[in-house]
């Protein structure tokens, strides 16, 4: 068992929920990127956690190595690997990984669970899209479930099928039910200024002992709110 890491030690957005030789696990606060992007190449989570291993000593030449990213407002579950090798082993057996998130979308659907299926492309604005073109786009596959609607909204359960950018945002702004607060795919409403998206756990086999192992992050109080859910 892990011991408990003192707070000053904790990484800035990365509230850390596992952690052996190999892997590192935590749960991602929105707002926070997961690897340096052109307007942002100190403010992330790799970064952070990068200082963490070094524990301040950045003569040391530890570091964390990327397995999957989450988007910058997206919270929850996210993994990262301590050596190359469990990186490797990590990627090699991505399609193994069960990934399960937590969506609440306007309006509701009207099939209660379903499978949104399309080609996805980026485009030079790095804006994805979907495409009839199976040529350009990669195929890409959400499974979604309503756990709970309320008046204007349905909270869903989302298994993420293949792991495209922005997939999850994109097919369910295709099905007329985009994310609350997803400026960028769904309405641009400045009463929702948060994400409604949320990795809740994710399910993988252990790079070293080959054991299935799973994490979950606590659902966002945001969605609760959202919701109408007293708790």
């Amino acid at each position: 068992m892990m011991k408990k890491i003192p707070k000053k030690y904790q990484p800035k957005g990365f509230e850390i929920i596992y952690e052996d030789r190999d892997i590192i696990v935590g749960n991602k606060a929105a707002g926070f990127l997961t690897v340096a992007a052109l307007w942002n190449k100190e403010n992330t989570v790799h970064s952070a956690l990068n200082q963490y291993v070094r524990k301040g000593n950045s003569k040391l030449r530890l570091c964390v190595y990327v397995v999957h990213r989450l988007d910058q407002d997206t919270t929850g579950v996210l993994v990262f690997a301590k050596t190359q090798q469990a990186q490797m082993f990590l990627k090699d057996n991505w399609k193994s990984t069960n990934k399960t998130y937590l969506a609440v979308v306007h309006g509701r659907f009207a099939q209660k669970s379903g499978t949104i299926s399309s080609y996805l492309v980026e485009d030079e604005d790095y804006v994805v899209h979907s495409t009839e073109d199976d040529s350009a786009g990669k195929l890409s596959h959400t499974a979604y479930t309503v756990l709970q609607e309320a008046e204007k909204f349905s909270l869903l359960k989302i298994d993420l099928l293949t792991g495209r950018k922005n997939q999850i945002r994109v097919h369910l702004s295709d099905a007329g039910h985009p994310v609350v607060g997803d400026a960028k795919y769904g309405k641009s409403n400045s009463r929702y200024p948060h994400l409604a998206l949320h990795s809740q756990s994710i399910s993988l086999t252990h790079p070293f002992n080959g054991k299935r192992m799973s994490f979950e992050a606590p659902v966002p109080k945001y969605f609760n709110e959202l919701m109408g859910n007293k708790n």
